[in-house]
């Protein structure tokens, strides 16, 4: 029979957001042929992944539920003014048919990525860019918000302990007159370990990625209250020759001797052929640890550096076209390091 859970009538909307701020001592350099041609080191006060939201639902008949969000990220630091769309959706979930939404969804792929423990400066899995933005792709593609979407989510059964996803987008929202869709599985019994698989096609990339996870609760089988993951993703580029590929291994323990939860983590992360570019390869290691004053209320502090070969970098050379006027650029080749320590504290209402 299926478990899926649909609410009571609940007109009134949920408000909810995460404030996140962080001081973040950043050390960014790029060589190419020798020369050190970009070199940043400063302290900055910086927003992580902030937003504020209205989320709710409203029963149509007994076995359906209207559901909405409307999620919108800022940077609460006031370096940039303004709000932009995370998650925002209409949808209807069914106890027989499962869930649906339709507006911009986070990508079918993140449904499987419980491997990720990195917070604050390194709280993703891919485009770790510098502030200045000087280096591409020091890190694998991610799972993004695509416009235009549907993602269905299956209803749960009793005995069957699997997350199925699908999703659509049109193709307004890749620019490549190709209609993006992507799928997951996630295996989920309980009992401390899971397994999930991913594929999508033109949404995350122009091109096909195919993603593994797994993760297991050492504390489910001993005294030791450890959480190991590790995440493998192949990206086929379109008109590229080489798969872009990844690797994450994470690890993160249980604090016990406070007096409050807190936890330490450690993430590896490894990315051959970054954007589908031969030789064009990263990786980045990171260790921090988080307590929490109240649920809500988590103090964290990290350290990592993220080395990438090979890797573009666009300057400005200093000279005009002499017809147009515009500065002229041009794109260098070499070796980017960023290395960040950084100390925040972020609230939950």
């Amino acid at each position: 029979m299926a478990a899926l859970s649909v609410s009571a009538a609940n007109a009134a909307p949920t408000l909810y957001g995460k404030a996140f701020l962080a001081a973040d001592y950043e050390n960014a350099d790029f060589d190419a042929a020798g020369n050190n041609m970009y070199d940043e080191d400063t302290v900055q006060i910086n927003s992580h992944a902030s937003r504020i939201g209205l989320k709710g639902s409203e029963a149509m008949t007994a076995n359906t539920d209207v559901i909405y969000r409307l999620e919108y990220g800022t940077s609460i630091d006031g370096d940039n003014a303004t709000f932009s769309n995370r998650d925002t959706y209409l949808g209807v979930v069914n106890k027989q048919f499962g869930e649906f939404r339709v507006g911009k969804n986070q990508s079918s792929l993140a449904r499987i990525d419980n491997v990720v423990v990195n917070q604050g400066y390194w709280d993703n899995l891919g485009q770790t860019e510098n502030e200045s933005e000087v280096v591409n792709a020091l890190n694998m593609a991610d799972s993004a918000r695509i416009n235009s979407s549907v993602i269905w989510t299956a209803p749960k059964y009793e005995g069957l302990p699997l997350q199925l996803s699908a999703m659509y987008s049109s193709d307004d929202a890749n620019g490549n007159d190709n209609a993006g869709f992507g799928v997951a599985m996630l295996f989920d019994q309980g009992t401390g370990y899971t397994a999930g698989i991913a594929y999508d096609k033109d949404q995350n990339i122009d091109g096909e990625i195919i993603r593994g996870t797994a993760t297991v609760d050492l504390g489910k089988y001993m005294a030791a209250p450890v959480t190991l993951g590790a995440l493998y993703q192949v990206g086929d580029y379109d008109g590229q020759d080489k798969d872009e590929k990844g690797l994450v291994v994470s690890a993160q323990m249980g604090l016990n001797n406070f007096a409050r939860p807190a936890a330490v983590y450690a993430q590896y992360n490894k990315t051959d052929n970054l954007n589908g570019f031969n030789n064009v390869d990263s990786d980045q290691i990171v260790v921090g640890g988080k307590y929490f004053f109240k649920d809500n209320i988590i103090a964290h502090a990290y350290a990592g550096v993220n080395n990438a070969d090979n890797v573009g970098y666009t300057y400005n050379t200093g000279n005009q076209d002499p017809i147009t006027n515009e500065d002229i650029f041009a794109t260098s080749n070499g070796d980017a390091q960023v290395v960040v320590v950084g100390t925040g504290l972020e609230y939950l209402f």
